[in-house]
């Protein structure tokens, strides 16, 4: 679930936004002001950023300052000032788009769906590389044309190694994605598991490589 902040000094609008970011399936959170937002950003990750220009202490010019100085999250500027130069300086900030009030909820949440999508690319349903064809959609794996008989954990593994292809990945981020744990004594679990997904494989298996002293990666020659 994408998870949006609103900043706006005015409860009512935040309200207003909440309930329609709710109702368009956003995990919605909220600060009333710019040094509240800085510290919430700081603390936690977020996909979009709804953000007010005319606030106490801190203006919306100045948090986005401090926002994008911390990490680089779409920001979408919202102001009762409709001027054009208010705009570009915006866009000069790194602002992503910018909403007059007052506006409509709809569209509003139709602007939070472009930003968000332009900056979280769509994975594609099917990934093959060689004789391998995972179909997230359908949760199934084909190994040169027949089906490959995992279990979830199995999947799961593949299809992370495979989005880090070439990358090294430690057993410890395999035991917290997959897993959701960490643990010392679940390296075994992994170990056994990069066992059998190879042998599941076949032929292929031999493309997940030990990664001595970190972990395992998928190597695509």
């Amino acid at each position: 679930m994408y998870r949006i902040l609103i900043v706006d000094d005015e409860i009512r609008i935040r309200e207003v936004i909440r309930e329609y970011g709710i109702l368009y399936g956003y995990e919605v959170f909220e600060a009333d002001e710019g040094y509240k937002a800085v510290e919430m950003v700081r603390e936690n990750d977020y996909d979009c950023i709804i953000l007010d220009i005319m606030m106490p202490n801190l203006d919306g010019y100045n948090t986005c300052k401090k926002i994008k100085e911390i990490k680089n999250i779409p920001i979408i500027m919202l102001s009762a000032r409709n001027q054009e130069d208010d705009k570009l300086y915006g866009f000069e900030l790194g602002i992503d788009d910018y909403v007059s009030k007052p506006f409509s909820p709809k569209e509003l949440m139709a602007r939070v769906k472009v930003v968000i999508e332009r900056n979280n690319p769509r994975k594609p349903d099917v990934i093959t590389v060689d004789g391998i064809r995972i179909d997230d959609e359908g949760h199934e794996v084909t190994v040169d044309g027949q089906k490959a008989h995992l279990t979830n954990k199995e999947y799961e593994l593949l299809l992370y190694l495979v989005n880090n292809i070439n990358k090294a990945v430690s057993r410890e981020t395999l035991l917290e994605k997959i897993w959701g744990f960490d643990s010392d004594s679940g390296d075994r679990t992994v170990d056994t598991h990069i066992k059998m997904l190879r042998k599941h494989i076949g032929a292929y298996g031999s493309r997940i490589v030990t990664v001595r002293g970190v972990g395992y990666k998928f190597e695509k020659v």
